[in-house]
């Protein structure tokens, strides 16, 4: 499961990131996911309009460098960063049980490598049996949590 952020801690989290160095939007997303050890990466979606906001408001400038915006803190900017938190993705890690995401994360790979194998090397009708069990474990997971409620 992925951490969820508001819109606050992807401002909070771009200033605490500026502080160290300017950076391009991708990079910053890629840090967060890094630094919160992957229980969060913001979407694009969050990331480039908080940018867009926080230029508006005169905490970041932008200078396009080949085809890229790199954006750096002004000096309100640093300020801004200054008073806020130093780490707020780390929040997104907190609660997380890392040894079941482990586990998670092996059944699924487990389970795509397998489907790969049998769709690279197996026949028409292996590979049609094969997106049938697929479907159904997607089908079968759904009833788990409906069986719940």
């Amino acid at each position: 499961p992925r951490g969820r952020a508001r819109r606050g801690d992807v401002r909070a989290s771009i200033l605490a990131l500026l502080k160290d160095r300017p950076m391009h939007g991708y990079e910053m997303i890629q840090e967060i996911a890094e630094r919160s050890g992957g229980a969060w990466k913001p979407s694009p979606g969050s990331v480039y309009p908080t940018l867009q906001l926080l230029e508006d408001e005169g905490l970041i400038i932008s200078e396009t460098e080949g085809g890229k915006k790199l954006f750096a803190l002004t000096e309100q900017g640093r300020t801004a960063a200054e008073e806020g938190a130093d780490a707020p993705w780390e929040e997104a890690s907190r609660g997380v049980d890392w040894e079941a995401l482990s586990e998670i994360r092996q059944a699924g790979f487990g389970l795509m490598e397998a489907f790969g194998q049998v769709w690279k090397t197996g026949s028409k009708e292996q590979r049609e049996k094969a997106l049938a069990v697929i479907n159904d474990a997607r089908k079968k997971l759904y009833l788990i949590l409906a069986d719940e409620h």
